[in-house]
Order: structure tokens, then C-alpha cells, then sequence
């Protein structure tokens, strides 16, 4: 994934330590990663619903991008969760000449980003089967990161933890309440990998570098579901990353056979070979990533102002932008060129 932050932001990241070896079932060799992640074979890959649903193009945060209509919901790359309300059919204006006089078409794409304070509310619905797998992903979290979570009292903005067809989340805090929804096959693992989204994590396999890793094979994945398989970069997204190189230990990693149509791999090593993934706890790329992502407080409770960092994108009001010489750039129609945000409005400089 990439360090591309959606929001006020909402960081893609993808998290990484190691390239490949020759042993691709090998997690410790590929990753340096701890040698109590437990490797698997089995396919991993989470989705909203076990059916397909149809494809169709939208518009979200400037870039058109294809998804899956599922349950009143669009799901981008099997799991992740954009509501109506976030992108449109057709195309709108986004930024406005420095005098031009806006027309009240409001750009959609906005969500919060990052949780405030490093701390995450949540609540489980009381219908939902073995909420234990909730309890261990959060405690696996906050043993491992710099993030707390909170039981949700009356704060508007929080994680809830609900019955589904499938795993899916949203990615990033979006404001209001959110949605993870567990089928009853969704393990403890599924649980870490969709709080991952929430708190702002993409695909491992998305990240703008992945080429240099693994190869995709188009024609072993299913019809209508490509889409998944396409870089962050590939949607006009791009930025660097937290960590240095793509991560096979990562659980936010498709496995190599995730959403194949007959059988053979749908990702492979550059060297041709398959690996596993895990579903079993947070690699040390991952922890690496999520702690750059929020950084230890040092006991600090108030909210500190966002911190953007030259060369990174940010979708803010609904526009993704280039963070450069601590100015903004938007690449539209025309090019690159500078913007600035004004009473909530994107305007050419």
C-alpha cells in the first residue's frame, strides 16, 4: 500500500520490510518478520460479500475508479467500504479559478483520516456471534502499536462491529459512525486485518513500488474483479511509503492465489514462485507502518495540529493533492499546478 493519506487524511499505507528470497514459503527469509507469524497456504483474501456484486465506475475523492455494487455500499478491492454518499456517477468540479464564484456543487470524497489522540472508539453489536475475536484483535493492537481503544459512550465518530455477509471496512476515520462487518467465518486474524483499514491501512499489494516485487496475472483472476489488483498510482494515487520495501508477511497482503478464476496464482514472486500469507497478528512491517502512522504521545491528551509531509498525497475536501515545498499541487486536466484551500473550497493559485 502506499502513503497516500485520504481526508483530512487517510493514509494508504503499505507496510514493509523485505523483498523476496528464493524460498517464497519462507516468511521469516522473505520478511525478517518474527518467527512466530504462522505461515498458510489458504486463500486470505477478505471480501464484503461471498457474491460478486455488478461493477460500475464512480467518482471518488478526483479519480475514477471502478467498485462493486454490494448491499447499498460500493466496495473497492473486495473489502473496502465506500458509502453513496462518498463519490458520485459523474464527474464534479473540484477546484475553482482564483475569482471564479463556486456553485455550490459540494465535492464529495471527504473523510477524517486519522483517529485524534491515537485513541479509536468502537462498539460490537450484541447480535454478533464470538465477539472474543473483536476483544483479541483489539488487544493484539494495542499491545503492538501506539493506539488505544476506547469503549464508545456517546462519541459520534466510532468503529462498530456488526453482522455481515462478509469482512469489510472503511478505510481511515470517516466520521460518524463506521461500519466493520464480521461474517461468522471471519477469524481474529480477518478482525486485525479490517481494523487495519479502519485506522488507515490499504493493500500490501497496491503500493505504487509492488512491480518491483511481485508479478499480477490478469488472466488467472476472476471476470470483473481486476480492479482489485490495481495500484494505488494506477488511480492517479501515488506518494511514498512508510516502510521501504513490500511486505509478504504483512496481514494487509493478498495471498497469491486471492481471487483466481481457475486455480493458478493470481500473484507470484518475480522469480515466478507462490508464498504464504498470514491472518495471525500485526508483521514487524506492519508495526513499523502503523507507528510511523501515529506516533507515541508521550501521555499527551490534547489534539495536535496534522502534520503534513512534503511528497506525500492527501485527499482533503474531497480532493486528492500533492503535499510539495509546503504548498499544494493538484494534477488535473490541464497538469500539475498549485492550489490552495480557502474557506473549505479548493482554488487555483
Amino acid at each position: 500500500m502506499k502513503n497516500f493519506k485520504f481526508a483530512y487524511i487517510l493514509p494508504a499505507i503499505a507496510l514493509f520490510a523485505s523483498c523476496a528470497k528464493d524460498n517464497p514459503n519462507d516468511l521469516d527469509e522473505l520478511n525478517g518478520t518474527d518467527s512466530s507469524i504462522k505461515a498458510s497456504n489458504e486463500e486470505m483474501v477478505e471480501v464484503a460479500s461471498p457474491e460478486p456484486g455488478p461493477v460500475t465506475e464512480v467518482f471518488y475523492a478526483g479519480q475514477k475508479i471502478p467498485v462493486e455494487e454490494v448491499g447499498g455500499n460500493y466496495v473497492y478491492q473486495g473489502d473496502i467500504i465506500l458509502s453513496p454518499d462518498m463519490v458520485t456517477h459523474e464527474e464534479v468540479k473540484l477546484v475553482y479559478e482564483k475569482d471564479e464564484v463556486p456553485s455550490g456543487n459540494k465535492s464529495v470524497g471527504r473523510t477524517s483520516g486519522r483517529w485524534p489522540d491515537n485513541t479509536v472508539y468502537y462498539a460490537i453489536e450484541s447480535g454478533l456471534d464470538n465477539k472474543s475475536r473483536v476483544y483479541e484483535a483489539i488487544k493484539h493492537w494495542e499491545a503492538n502499536t501506539n493506539l488505544k481503544f476506547v469503549e464508545r459512550t456517546s462519541q459520534s465518530s466510532y468503529i462498530y462491529f456488526v453482522t455481515g455477509s462478509g469482512c469489510s471496512s472503511y478505510v481511515g476515520r470517516v466520521g460518524g459512525r463506521q461500519n466493520i462487518t464480521l461474517s461468522s467465518s471471519c477469524s481474529t486474524g480477518n478482525t486485525i486485518h479490517e481494523i487495519g483499514h479502519a485506522v488507515g491501512l490499504w493493500h500490501e499489494q497496491s503500493r505504487v513500488d509492488r512491480d518491483q516485487y511481485i508479478t499480477i496475472h490478469y488472466d488467472n483472476i476472476q471476470s470483473g474483479r481486476e480492479f482489485n489488483f490495481h495500484t494505488y498510482s494506477a488511480q492517479g494515487m501515488d506518494g511514498d511509503e512508510f516502510t521501504s520495501t513490500l511486505d509478504f508477511g504483512s496481514i494487509m497482503m493478498y495471498g497469491a492465489y486471492s481471487f483466481s478464476s481457475n486455480g493458478k496464482p493470481t500473484i507470484t514472486t518475480k522469480n515466478g514462485g507462490t508464498y504464504s500469507v498470514q491472518r495471525s497478528r500485526l508483521s514487524t512491517g506492519d508495526k513499523t507502518g502503523i507507528n510511523n502512522m501515529y506516533p507515541y504521545q508521550g501521555g499527551e491528551t490534547t489534539t495536535t495540529p496534522e502534520t503534513y509531509v512534503n511528497g506525500e498525497y492527501y485527499t482533503i475536501e474531497g480532493l486528492t493533492v500533492l503535499r510539495f515545498y509546503n504548498g499544494w499541487y493538484y494534477l488535473g486536466p490541464y497538469g500539475m499546478r498549485a492550489v490552495e484551500l480557502r474557506n473549505g473550497i479548493w482554488y487555483y493559485k
